[in-house]
This record gives C-alpha cells, structure tokens and sequence, in this order.
C-alpha cells in the first residue's frame, strides 16, 4: 500500500488551536462500519450510541512537562525536550544547541541540571535528570511539549486541558488526546448508563508525531512504547466478552496496548505496527480524534474502519467544518 493513499487535504483553519470548553461539548462523529452510515453528535450523547455493558477502556498515562530550557556553563542555550522514559532520572531526549556532548551538565534551575550522557544518533541522547526529585523539578521548571502544529507555546489552558481527567500515571510525551473529550460529569453519566470503564497505561512518546518516510506503509517501523494492561483489565475484558457486550478502545494508544496483551495481562514495550490487513482480537469500537494525513494513527484507524470509509468520513467532516487533530473533535467508530 502506498502511503499517498492515506492522503487528505485540510484546510489550515480546522486544525484546533485551542480546546472545546467544556470537553463534552466537542463534536462527535459517529459512524457505522455495518451500513457505512454517518451521524453528526456531541461527546455529550456518547451514551446513547452504547448499551449497558460495554466496556470503555482508557489510557491513563499522565503528560510530563517535559520540554526544558537551559545553559551551559558557558552561557549558551540549549533546548531539551524529553521523549521516552527509562527510569525517573534517566530519558532519551532531543537537545538542540552547540557543542552538545558526553558528560556535558546543562543547568535548568538552581535545583534541576541535565546530565548529557551518551549521543545516540542525530540529535536523540540518552540523558540524566540531576535532581532530588527528577518529577517535581519538571514540574517546576518543564513546559507542556504540546504539539508543533498548533505553532504556538504553551499556555495556561494546556496544563488543564492538554491532561485527561484521570490522568495517573507520569511518562507521557504526549497526551492520549481521545480521552480529552471526557469531563468528569460525562464519566458519571456513562457509569449511570450501565457502562463500565477500565485503564490501560501507554507511555506516549515523541515517536507519535514521526512522520513516515517509507513510500510503501509496510516498510515503516513505529517507536517502542511502554505499556501496563493490568489483570482487572483484562478480567472486565472477558467478563465483557463472555456477556455479548463490547470492548471500546478509547484513542489509538489504548488499541495498540489491548491488541499487544491479548487476554493476559502484560507490562513491557511494544512496537505494534497497525494497518490495513490487521486482524484485530480484543477491540470491538473505536472512539479516536482526526489524525494527520499520511500518519501511522490514520493507518491505525483506515484498518478498523475501511480505508475508503474512513476517508469518506474524514471529507465529510471538512465539508462539515469539524475541528481536527489534539484539541479536535473526535469519532466513534462502531
């Protein structure tokens, strides 16, 4: 498959800039592989598209702030923007400046210093956060790392708004931007409903945002992410299966974490590629944003829908001037 089949064009105007307030109130396009039907909602009347019993699963990592700023001894600027975890104090990461090498110290604050440890390729280097809490200094010091089309910096709102919820678990570059959509008082509302909701952790790293470079989509390798699908996940998982109701993956990183386990729990790195063709084992719905075109996420979604449906969808929605990417509004593919 070439990759100008995932192909659109959008008008610079519908990509989000900025999110909807309250999150429930962005759109929500429903659509139907059964009939290839399109409806036109709101994340609000989500229940309504569900039955008692389903299963929504989500990702509940936390978004870092995770892009700092600094300088050498020497004076000069250097920019470091965390991409994927290894322990608290060790990263992978891009720094951008001169003269950046092994065992350079880049101070970000006077009790937070970046320890360049080792050059990987480009510019990704393995580095350390000299703190005596790596954590609560990136939150003192760190920007959101949020993404580099809205072309703008971080902002007040983001650190709310570009957070889920019921983000728990610290480790992500970026956030599981599905989950956005869903407000506290949408959450009771789902559960007074009758549907159930469990969580999965995937680390979002920087890699979400590679481009893919392969003309041919099967050629294009996806960074390893961390993932944990813990065992009452996967016990509501069967639980939901074994009474006939459905399993709904909440945004492309809880797909690539349930489809990685299968029915057992697991916790460890997975590089699963998804595009059409794929056989998919545990997911009966999808709830996704609107991805970028040519983008590995669209491939994700293109193999759950139907590629011509999919694009089918994604006209519809600039025809009908929804709000695309992070802050846009969303789909729910039944």
């Amino acid at each position: 498959m070439k990759v100008e089949d995932f192909d659109y064009r959008l008008p610079e105007e519908l990509i989000a800039k900025y999110p909807v307030e309250p999150r429930h109130k962005a759109r929500l396009m429903v659509l139907s592989r059964k009939d290839q039907s399109i409806k036109h909602d709101i994340f609000w009347n989500l229940p309504l598209y569900l039955e008692e019993g389903d299963l929504l699963v989500f990702n509940n990592s936390k978004v870092l702030p995770a892009r700092l700023y600094g300088r050498k001894a020497t004076g000069g600027k250097v920019e470091v923007l965390l991409t994927d975890h290894i322990t608290k104090e060790e990263w992978y990461a891009l720094v951008g400046g001169k003269g950046i090498r092994e065992g350079l110290e880049v101070y970000v604050g006077d009790d937070l210093k970046v320890e360049i440890l080792e050059h990987l390729k480009g510019g990704r280097f393995k580095v350390r956060l000299l703190a005596e809490d790596p954590l609560k200094a990136l939150d003192k010091y760190g920007k959101i790392p949020i993404p580099p089309y809205l072309k703008r910096e971080e902002e007040p709102i983001d650190r709310i708004y570009y957070q889920t919820v019921f983000a728990r678990e610290e480790g992500s570059v970026a956030a599981p931007t599905a989950s956005l959509h869903f407000s506290e008082e949408l959450l009771k509302r789902l559960e007074d409903h009758g549907i159930k909701k469990s969580f999965v952790t995937l680390h979002v790293s920087y890699g979400t945002f590679k481009p893919v470079k392969e003309r041919e989509i099967e050629k294009h390798k996806v960074d390893p992410e961390h993932i944990k699908v813990p065992e009452e996940t996967i016990r509501l998982i069967k639980e939901t299966k074994e009474k006939g109701k459905r399993v709904i993956a909440v945004g492309t990183t809880v797909v690539r974490a349930l489809e990685t386990a299968g029915f057992e729990p697991f916790e460890g790195w997975t590089d699963l590629y998804i595009y059409p063709g794929y056989s998919f084992k545990v997911v009966d719905a999808l709830i996704t944003n609107f991805h970028l075109p040519r983008s590995s996420l669209l491939f994700l979604v293109c193999a759950f829908g139907g590629r011509e449906f999919i694009l089918k969808a994604y006209q519809e929605a600039i025809k009908e001037n929804y709000r695309f990417y992070s802050y846009g509004d969303g789909t729910l593919v039944l």
